[in-house]
């Protein structure tokens, strides 16, 4: 990983009456834009992001998506939908006066960032896509109902405690009821079950930090209640969009490359294979030694390989 740069400029931007996003620019002020995308929905970014990156050849651009991290207003899930989004990073690129940028994107960050491309194909230079995600149906029913429950039965037992057990049948549904409660206290447990969750099995060993996180109520509360309200609505899209043959179609033209944990039980290899079988022209790099998480040393060469081969083009 290279050396966390500090930004050059940092700033809100306001995208809607009612949202505004924080946004943040590094490494090389007239360097090769890249933006990152975060997961989640609702993660947020944090300093270590800019590390995927060259800076003394990218100008690196970080934001918080609707409702996420440093963005305001915090947790809300008003006006906010992928299209939204897809809306905000093309007003974020107009403000920033970048005609075509590369686009990294982890996790949810992936789906977004997949959304993005076949929307605007002619914005992207290349695509770096970890941990990969579409929000098929059978991707949330493995993680939030069936799957994954079988890997951590521990802190899958933790995550039921909140629900009624007449309720458990539909896992994301009975959680929305949860964080959108009228009861304060209510929503944060809640929130904290559900971040603990995902904390609990983002790496093939726990992170410490990553847990902390689950306990902070401002952070839980947002990736919790913007990341339900997301899955709910199934992203906003028909059940495998993202890999239908015309969609891949307006994107094959972009070099991308496809990182995958092999023992990533947040978005199991499934999902990155077949998209790789879908598009055949990307590049696919399973990393052995990984789950979800991007902070897991087997991802920093594969990774930086892909931003160092994109740096100059």
């Amino acid at each position: 990983m290279y050396p966390v740069p500090q930004p050059f400029e940092v700033g809100a931007l306001k995208v809607s009456d009612l949202h505004t996003l924080y946004y943040e620019v590094s490494g090389k002020s007239d360097g090769n834009p890249v933006v990152f995308l975060h997961g989640g929905p609702g993660g947020g970014t944090e300093p270590t992001d800019r590390a995927f990156f060259n800076p003394e050849k990218y100008k690196i651009v970080l934001f918080d998506q609707r409702g996420s991290g440093k963005s305001t207003p915090s947790a809300s899930t008003e006006e906010n939908t992928t299209w939204d989004l897809v809306k905000d990073l093309e007003k974020l690129r107009e403000h920033l006066k970048i005609d075509r940028w590369h686009v990294f994107g982890g996790s949810w960050g992936s789906t977004l960032a997949l959304v993005y491309a076949q929307t605007h194909p002619e914005h992207v230079k290349s695509l770096v896509l970890r941990g990969v995600c579409t929000l098929r149906k059978s991707e949330l029913k493995f993680l939030y109902q069936e799957g994954t429950s079988h890997l951590f039965p521990e802190a899958w037992e933790e995550y039921l405690a909140p629900v009624p057990e007449s309720e458990r049948h539909d896992m994301i549904k009975a959680y929305g009821k949860l964080l959108n409660s009228p009861d304060e206290e209510v929503r944060h447990r809640a929130a904290k079950a559900w971040a603990k969750w995902e904390m609990s099995i983002l790496s093939l060993k726990v992170d410490p930090e990553y847990m902390a996180l689950a306990e902070d109520g401002k952070f839980a509360l947002a990736f919790a209640r913007i990341e339900n309200h997301y899955f709910v609505n199934e992203g906003f899209m028909r059940d495998g969009q993202l890999l239908e043959q015309q969609s891949i179609d307006k994107i094959r033209h972009i070099p991308t490359v496809i990182i995958q944990g092999r023992y990533d039980v947040v978005c199991p290899a499934t999902t990155a294979y077949a998209l790789k079988k879908a598009f055949p022209e990307s590049t696919y790099h399973i990393v052995h030694d990984a789950g979800h998480s991007a902070r897991e040393p087997g991802f920093s060469k594969p990774v930086i390989e892909a931003t160092d081969r994109f740096a100059d083009l």
